[in-house]
């Protein structure tokens, strides 16, 4: 239960990032539509990361104020045209921000749901950082596949290039509880050998 509620905590940064995929389909009107909803949502699901400094969601926040003036406001064809290579540069580039900052954004959330004392536990942060550098790897494959879509290489259709990035986000989810589990028995084994 508890690693439900962690896994949990860290999605929450990525609600905006995953209505987005969703919402924002083939047309400028659910593109329009997307940005306000995701907008919305980044205030509403984030507001309290929001306030305590989270990289990652005040990331998330100008992303989409900036989509909203952008797209909805002064109305930039390109911008709409690049959406998804906007979208998927802009969400690695906070990744790594957060790593190259020394601010993991795994760890930000991991605290929410440590007592104080355990906050620089330098096991807890090598773990967090790992976490941090494979969502960033992750984040980074799906700016290479926009970046693919516009070449004249052969193309996949759009349901492909959609389950791919659905797949490198829940690729992010199961290698974060996989981990975060394989640690956590490590540590629970560690401890049963000190005291044995």
């Amino acid at each position: 239960m508890r690693e439900l509620k962690e896994l949990g905590l860290l999605m929450v940064g990525f609600v905006p990032w995953l209505l987005f995929l969703f919402l924002a389909g083939h047309s400028l009107g659910s593109l329009e539509l997307a940005v306000w909803i995701c907008l919305g949502a980044c205030l509403t699901f984030g507001f309290s990361e929001l306030r305590a400094g989270f990289i990652l969601q005040w990331g998330t926040l100008v992303f989409f104020a900036s989509c909203v003036l952008l797209v909805n406001v002064l109305h930039v064809a390109w911008v709409a045209t690049h959406m998804d290579l906007l979208a998927n540069l802009s969400l690695a580039s906070i990744i790594w921000l957060t790593l190259l900052a020394g601010r993991p954004f795994a760890l930000q959330y991991a605290r929410k749901g440590l007592p104080k004392e355990r906050w620089n536990d330098p096991a807890i942060i090598e773990a967090c950082r790992f976490i941090t550098l494979v969502w960033a790897l992750l984040m980074t494959v799906a700016v290479g596949l926009s970046i693919y879509k516009r070449t004249p290489a052969p193309q996949a259709g759009d349901a492909v290039y959609f389950a791919m990035s659905l797949g490198l986000i829940f690729s992010g989810v199961v290698f974060t509880t996989l981990f975060k589990r394989h640690k956590r028995l490590q540590k629970e084994q560690s401890a049963g050998a000190r005291e044995g």
